[in-house]
């Protein structure tokens, strides 16, 4: 299978997997405050002038996941730390986390690593985007390995 539809189907489906954990962390009421989805959706309304919905959010949040990260791993992949593709997908994650935590984090004014949002944002936000790591590249290493 190309590389580059693979890295999307990977995107996707490390973005279904990361949404899970988001939605259940909501459902079990740990750091509400950390709500991305929330924060792609005021960030679009702000900055873009689209209507403020989840839907929106969500929306975003899917693209984002399948299509930037997605496509970026693609690209990056020979060069990534790691001797498989799962922990190319692991440190992928981190510097998607880094990324997160440095540019869309101010801009949704939760401050730089969201420390508005309490220390503990930024450690669980890391911990997530581990897990969307590791599925990532194990979905995108079956997937490019099937040829």
């Amino acid at each position: 299978m190309n590389k580059y539809i693979s890295s999307m189907i990977a995107g996707f489906v490390a973005t279904i997997v990361l949404s899970l954990l988001m939605l259940m962390k909501q459902a079990m009421g740990l750091m509400p405050e950390l709500n991305p989805i929330m924060m792609l959706s005021n960030m679009a309304h702000m900055k873009m002038g689209l209507p403020e919905s989840m839907v929106v959010g969500w929306m975003a949040h899917f693209m984002i996941g399948t299509f930037v990260w997605g496509l970026t791993f693609s690209l990056l992949f020979k060069v990534l730390p790691g001797s498989c593709a799962i922990s190319k997908g692991v440190a992928f994650s981190v510097l998607a986390w880094f990324l997160m935590m440095i540019l869309p984090m101010p801009m949704s004014g939760a401050g730089l690593f969201g420390v508005n949002l309490g220390m503990m944002a930024p450690v669980m936000a890391l911990g997530m985007h581990l897990v969307w790591g590791v599925v990532l590249g194990y979905v995108y290493g079956r997937l490019v390995s099937k040829g």
